[in-house]
This record gives C-alpha cells, structure tokens and sequence, in this order.
C-alpha cells in the first residue's frame, strides 16, 4: 500500500509555470508506473501525464509540449513541471500509483 500527497498548487497568472508535487509514503515508489490526472469543474478525470518505473514518459499530445512528469525514487516522490499556464489547465490535480490516488492539489489560473 502506498499513500500519495499532492502538494504545489496555488493561483497563478496565465503564462506562469508551476512544479506539483506528489511525495509517497508507507512503501516505494520504485516499482509503480506512475501518473498525473487532473479533474476541472464540472468535467471527467483527463489523463496528464506517465511515467513508468523505468523512466519512459508518456503525455496527451495537448499536453507534452509544456508539461513535464519527473520521478525521483530516492525522494520517493512524483513530479510535475507545468509551464506557459492556460485557462483551461485550471483543475485539481491527482497523482496516481497503480490502484492508489492522493487527494489532490488545486491549481487555479487567473488572468
């Protein structure tokens, strides 16, 4: 079992960058592939971004030019490097270990 804590959210202006956090306890993260989703208003849970236990990241083609997932399995923690901010990236952010979520860190885009 793993628990997962988001931190790193906040207001920010349009165009600004902005790096989550996710940091795991009560085991490693080593072995997971591991994920970030976010969750805006009204909407369905949108896949961020992956990245496995070896290292390979994956994102949605909307996102992969300013989104960056990072691992550090010696910190045992999970990250999210945004960058060049939109309206639309206004959401709840998640991270992901296998079957276990944190419970969220809001990021909030003003103009």
């Amino acid at each position: 079992q793993v628990q997962l804590v988001e931190s790193g959210g906040e207001l920010v202006q349009v165009g600004a960058s902005l790096r989550l956090s996710c940091a795991a306890s009560r085991s490693s993260i080593s072995g997971y592939t591991m994920g970030w989703y976010r969750q805006a208003p009204g909407q369905e849970r949108e896949w961020v971004a992956t990245i496995t236990a070896g290292g390979k990241t994956m994102y949605p083609d909307s996102m992969k030019d300013r989104f960056t997932i990072r691992r550090d399995d010696a910190k045992n923690t999970l990250y999210l490097q945004m960058n060049s901010l939109k309206h639309e990236d206004a959401a709840v952010y998640y991270c992901r270990a296998d079957s276990y979520w944190g419970q969220g860190t809001q990021v909030t885009v003003s103009s």
